[in-house]
């Protein structure tokens, strides 16, 4: 789940497509006015809503190291892990 407001960018995990590819989100848990006035919470989803969007760019996050061993044993692993993800600019939410 994410907040999103428009001309935002925001980081999600990665999505088929290529930099400057419109996308679509049709599954808005919530839509709100903005200028706290009228909030639109979905059961379980909004009928009707959707964000529109372009793909920025496709990256890979930061390096996460991770290490198990176990005493005595001459157990000892080390891995390492970057996470694919997509920075999408948002353009518009539909209610």
């Amino acid at each position: 789940q994410y907040r999103v407001e428009p001309g935002k960018t925001v980081v999600v995990e990665k999505l088929a497509g290529e930099a400057g590819a419109p996308v679509v989100f049709d599954q808005v848990l919530l839509v709100s006015s903005g200028d706290g006035g009228s909030v639109t919470i979905g059961k379980p989803i909004v009928a009707g809503a959707k964000v529109t969007g372009e793909i920025v760019e496709h990256g890979r996050g930061e390096k996460l190291i991770v290490f198990k061993f176990r005493r005595r044993k001459n157990y000892v692993r080390k891995n390492g892990h970057r996470q694919d993800y997509t920075a999408v600019k948002i353009a518009a939410i539909e209610a």
